[in-house]
C-alpha cells in the first residue's frame, strides 16, 4: 500500500462522517413530522401526492397495516415493470428500436425470464442486470420504470428502517407510522433533490444526458462503431443515492458516460454512502440518546475501514506469480505496479479497490472495474461484505434495520452471557424479537447456500428450456475451480443480499439463472422486511424500562466491538465453508503457483 492509496480511504471517509450528522439531522426532522428547510417549496407536491393517492397523513398504521401497504405497493411495481419490458417495442422513446423488426443486430431479446429477474431485480433495490442497458431496454424503459422504481425501492427500504426506530422509540403504541407517507416523505425531500444536485453535478463533469438516437461512427481502422447515448446522468444519481446500482450501461460506472473522472468516482462512491451513513444519526435523534447513532455509525465503520485496507492491500500486492515475467519467484515477492487487470487506469488500484469495498459495503452493486479480475482475497471482502448481510452501512434503510437486527442478538447474546434478560435502549429483547432476527439471517443464509449447492452440480437435458447454450448451470462459468466456484457464489450472494453487482465472469442470462437469481432477489428482501416489522410492532408496544447499574451500556466502544464482532461471527459459520471452497482455497493455491 501507497501513503497516497491510504489517503484516498482516510480522506473519503473523513468525508462521510461529515455528511452524516447534516443528512441525519434533516431526515429526523422529517420523519419526526417537523418542517424542514424544504418544506416551503415541496410541501405543495407532497401533498399533491397524497390527494391524487387518497392517502390520510394523519392516519397510522399498525405494523401488519404496515406491512400489507408495503408488499401491495411491492406486487404492484412489479407488475408494472414487468409488463412495461415486455410492451416496449409499443412505446415511445425508442430510438434504437428495442423489442420491434429494426433493433440492432446486437440487441438482446428481453425475454419472459430476463424480465422477471429484471423486475425482481429493480423491485428489490438490487439491480443485478443480466442483460445489457444500451442494447435491451428503451429511453422509456430506462426513464419511466427502471428510475423510477430506484427511487421508491430505495424509499421502501428506508420506511422500514424508520418503523424500526419508532418501535424503539414509542413506548405502549400500537402504530409503527404511515407506509405511504414515509414512502412519499423520502422520495420528496430526500432523493429527488440530491439526485438533482447529483446530476447537475455529473452533467458538469461530462456524464451526459439527452435523448438523442445513438450515434453511428467510423474508427480509424475503418470499422463502424456505434455509441450509445441517452439520460444517463439522471439514472447515475439515483443508482447511487438510493443504492440501486443499476447502470445505463453494462459496463456501469467504469463507463466514460458515467464516470468520466476521478473526481466523479469520488463522489460518486459518497453518494452510496451518504443516505445509510445519515441515517444512524437519524436513529440517534430519533430515539433520543444520540450516542446510540454513533455506536451503530462506529461499528459500520471499523467493518469498512478493515475490509478496504484488506481489499487495496491484496491488489497492491498483486499476483506473485507475475512478480517478474518468465523467473521463478517467491511467493512473498510482490506484483510490480499492483493488480491492474479489469480496473480503469484513470482510476487506480486505491480507488477502484475503494469503490469495490463501498459498493459492497451498501447494497449499491455499482462497479468502476471488474470484481472477477480481483485477486482472491481482493474478492474474497466484496463477497463476505454481502455475506454479513449487508449492514456496514448498507443499503438505504436496509443497512440500519440490518444492523439493529445484529444489536437484537448481540445484547441477547450478552444477557445470556451474564445471565440478565437483555435490553436495548430500555426495550427487553424477547423470544420473539430474536426469533424474528434469526429468521431474517436464515432466510438470507439458506437462499444464497441452496441455490448455490444446486447450480454447482446440477445438469440440465441436452437442449432444455432451462440451459440456454450450455448442458449444465456451471457451463456459463469463464473460469473453472475454486474460481468458477467463487462465480456462483458470488451471483446468488449478490441477489439475495440486494446487492446487484457481479463477478462478471458468469454468463448469468438464462433461464436457469434468470429465475433462481430473481426468486433469490425477492426473498431476500422481503423475507428480512417483513420480520423487522414485526420487531417494530412488538417493541412499540412494550415499556421502557429505567436504566440499572446491570443494564449493559450499548453506547461505548465495548459495545462497536461487541456488535461488530456478532457480524463477523455470525457471518463466518455461516458462509466460511463455502467460502473455504472458493476464495480462500485459490488464495492458498495461487500461493503454490497453481491458477484458475
Amino acid at each position: 500500500m501507497t501513503p497516497n492509496g491510504i489517503l484516498q480511504i482516510l480522506a473519503f471517509f473523513g468525508l462521510v462522517a461529515a455528511v452524516a450528522k447534516p443528512l441525519g439531522a434533516h431526515m429526523a426532522r422529517l420523519f419526526t413530522g417537523e418542517r424542514t428547510f424544504l418544506h416551503p417549496l415541496l410541501r405543495p407536491l407532497e401533498r399533491l401526492c397524497y390527494k391524487l393517492a387518497g392517502v390520510r397523513e394523519d392516519v397510522e398504521q399498525r405494523w401488519t397495516q404496515y406491512a400489507g401497504s408495503l408488499l401491495s405497493f411491492s406486487f404492484f411495481s412489479f407488475l408494472f415493470t414487468y409488463l412495461i419490458q415486455r410492451l416496449q417495442g409499443w412505446l415511445p422513446w425508442n430510438p434504437a428500436g428495442f423489442g420491434t423488426g429494426r433493433a440492432p443486430s446486437n440487441a438482446t431479446a428481453m425475454t419472459a425470464d430476463l424480465a422477471f429477474n429484471t423486475a425482481a431485480s429493480f423491485v428489490a433495490n438490487t439491480n443485478w442486470q443480466s442483460y445489457m442497458g444500451e442494447t435491451t431496454v428503451s429511453y422509456f424503459v430506462q426513464m419511466a420504470v427502471l428510475t423510477v422504481q430506484n427511487f421508491v425501492s430505495a424509499a421502501v427500504g428506508v420506511a422500514v428502517a424508520v418503523a424500526l426506530i419508532r418501535g424503539f422509540a414509542r413506548q405502549e403504541a400500537n402504530s409503527v407510522g404511515n407506509f405511504w407517507v414515509d414512502l412519499t416523505r423520502a422520495v420528496v425531500y430526500v432523493f429527488l433533490p440530491l439526485s438533482l444536485l447529483g446530476a447537475l453535478f455529473l452533467c458538469s463533469q461530462g456524464v451526459i444526458q439527452n435523448w438523442s438516437a445513438y450515434t453511428h461512427a467510423t474508427t480509424l481502422e475503418g470499422a463502424t462503431q456505434v455509441i450509445a447515448q441517452g439520460p444517463v446522468a439522471s439514472q447515475e444519481a439515483i443508482k447511487l443515492i438510493g443504492t440501486n446500482g443499476g447502470g445505463f450501461f453494462n459496463a456501469n460506472s467504469s463507463h466514460p458516460f458515467e464516470n468520466p473522472t476521478p473526481l466523479t468516482n469520488l463522489i460518486e462512491i459518497l453518494m452510496i454512502f451518504i443516505v445509510p451513513a445519515g441515517l444512524t444519526y437519524t436513529f440517534g435523534r430519533m430515539v433520543g440518546d444520540q450516542r446510540q447513532g454513533w455506536a451503530i455509525f462506529g461499528a459500520m465503520s471499523l467493518l469498512f475501514l478493515i475490509g478496504a485496507f484488506i481489499v487495496y492491500g491484496a491488489e497492491q500486492a498483486g499476483n506473485p506469480n507475475l512478480a517478474r515475467l518468465g523467473v521463478e519467484t517467491s511467493a512473498t515477492d510482490a506484483q510490480p505496479g499492483g493488480n491492474m487487470e479489469g480496473k480503469e487506469v484513470r482510476f487506480g488500484i486505491a480507488a477502484t479497490s475503494l469503490f469495490a469495498t463501498v459498493t459492497t459495503a451498501a447494497s449499491c452493486g455499482a462497479v468502476n472495474s471488474m470484481h472477477d479480475s480481483f485477486t482472491a482475497l481482493g474478492g474474497l471482502i466484496p463477497l463476505f461484505n454481502m455475506q454479513s448481510g449487508e449492514v456496514i452501512f448498507g443499503g438505504t434503510g436496509a443497512g440500519l434495520y440490518g444492523m439493529l437486527l445484529f444489536a437484537i442478538l448481540a445484547v441477547f447474546i450478552a444477557g445470556l452471557m451474564v445471565g440478565r434478560t437483555p435490553e436495548y435502549l430500555g426495550k427487553k429483547i424477547e423470544g420473539k424479537e430474536v426469533k424474528m432476527a434469526m429468521l431474517a439471517i436464515l432466510a438470507t443464509s439458506a437462499t444464497i447456500l441452496l441455490f448455490t449447492g444446486a447450480s454447482s452440480v446440477i445438469e440440465f437435458a441436452k437442449d432444455s428450456y432451462w440451459n440456454g447454450s450450455h448442458g449444465a448451470a456451471t457451463g456459463n462459468l469463464n473460469n473453472g475451480g475454486p474460481h468458477g466456484f467463487s462465480e456462483i457464489l458470488y451471483a446468488f450472494t449478490s441477489g439475495a443480499a440486494n446487492n446487484g453487482s457481479a463477478f462478471a465472469g458468469i454468463s448469468a442470462n438464462t433461464p436457469w439463472y434468470n429465475l433462481t437469481i430473481g426468486l433469490a432477489m425477492l426473498f431476500g428482501r422481503f423475507l428480512i422486511i417483513i420480520p423487522m416489522l414485526a420487531v417494530a410492532g412488538s417493541l412499540a408496544a412494550k415499556k421502557k424500562l429505567a436504566i440499572t447499574s446491570g443494564t449493559l451500556p450499548t453506547h461505548g466502544a465495548l459495545f462497536v466491538i461487541l456488535l461488530a464482532g456478532t457480524v463477523v461471527i455470525v457471518g463466518a459459520l455461516t458462509f466460511f465453508p463455502a467460502l473455504s471452497l472458493g476464495p480462500i482455497v485459490e488464495h492458498l493455491l495461487m500461493l503454490q503457483g497453481r491458477l484458475f
